[in-house]
């Protein structure tokens, strides 16, 4: 079966077209809104997948989209505002360009769905999350789940304690335990753990209530917190490396906002790390994790407590898929290459099997 993939981001589009072994067969990419045109460049797929960032409860499995499965897509819309809509404009302009070909929705929610209770609940009036559904969800699962499976067969077996490092614009962390999920730095919404390149991470939950108690407007709150903070608010720029470059120069304001990043960065890994009682493998993906040399080099001193050493020179050089484990380190670091296609794929085979 050769499966288009197509994953949304809230202003691009990425379009791959597999075939049965995974081989990539050709891609696309472009603004959004253009899956139309991006398709036509194309050969024809048997099947598509659409990554989806939230699936709430009622999805924790691919599915095939159906207008019942398309009403339960759109009630999900406002707990992703960044993300949801992109993908429901794309299941909209994929089923118009390919009428005939079946779609699933896979979910980034879906490799959370094994959170223990402790880990998934929030200490809130029950309630409220009985008729909210409030929980912790967790995102990024298409990129812990390809990472986790991939880290197995680089090491030769899933390794018992597993740190996966998702970091990007969006970021978070996963504590994976024999390749099942056990706790996760994001939580009901992907604003929840890590400063991003547009978000805070977690904040006081007292913050916004205070913002709006003094004149602002929740749609201005959630714009902000959405779309304006993180190092976006710290320095004016979400992209990790005009802030290194401007670090280098010995700008303060970059400085200051690579401290709070890995201050957070290093807490939240501790956290996970505590979740799974110790650590085997530490692995890094992502655009910042496989491509930020430094952000690999500086957890890994953070974690060496934890029995975490990065060899230097095979960090410098990591490209792919690589191990770059100091000789003699207790636990493995990895960095492995996002691939949420061969995943979605693999969801798309698993639904039309």
């Amino acid at each position: 079966m050769r499966v288009l993939t197509i994953n949304p981001g809230s202003s691009s589009l990425k379009l791959s077209l597999l075939d049965p072994d995974g081989t990539l067969l050709a891609e696309e990419s472009g603004p959004g809104g253009a899956v139309a045109s991006l398709v036509a460049g194309l050969p024809r797929p048997d099947a598509v997948g659409i990554r989806f960032v939230h699936g709430g409860t009622a999805f924790t499995e691919p599915s095939v989209v159906d207008e019942k499965v398309r009403r339960r897509l759109r009630d999900l819309a406002d707990l992703a505002p960044l993300h949801q809509p992109a993908s429901l404009r794309a299941l909209e302009e994929a089923t118009q360009a390919l009428p005939d070909i079946p779609i699933v929705a896979c979910f980034d929610t879906a490799f959370h769905a094994t959170l223990p209770e402790a880990a998934a609940t929030y200490a809130l009036p029950a309630a409220w999350r009985e008729r909210f559904g409030l929980r912790r969800y967790g995102f990024h699962g298409l990129s812990f789940s390809y990472a986790a499976r991939r880290a197995g067969e680089l090491l030769g077996g899933v390794p018992p304690r597993m740190l996966i490092c998702h970091l990007g614009s969006g970021a978070s962390l996963c504590a994976v335990a024999d390749g099942v999920s056990v706790d996760t730095t994001m939580g009901f919404t992907p604003l929840e753990g890590l400063v991003m390149g547009t978000r805070p991470g977690s904040i006081d939950p007292g913050i916004p209530m205070w913002l709006i108690k003094h004149g602002m407007a929740p749609p201005d709150i959630e714009r902000g917190l959405e779309r304006e903070s993180g190092l976006r608010g710290l320095t004016g720029t979400p992209d990790m490396r005009e802030i290194r470059k401007r670090a280098e120069a010995r700008d303060v304001p970059a400085l200051a906002a690579l401290d709070v990043y890995h201050h957070r960065l290093r807490a939240c890994a501790a956290a996970m790390a505590a979740s799974l009682g110790g650590l085997d493998a530490l692995v890094f993906t992502g655009g910042v994790g496989e491509h930020d040399t430094a952000v690999r080099e500086r957890l890994g001193a953070d974690l060496a407590f934890l029995g975490v050493r990065v060899d230097t020179a095979r960090n410098a050089a990591a490209s792919g898929d690589t191990d770059i484990t100091a000789p003699g380190a207790a636990a493995r670091t990895l960095v492995i290459r996002a691939r949420e296609d061969l995943e979605i794929a693999t969801g798309v085979r698993r639904a039309l099997a």
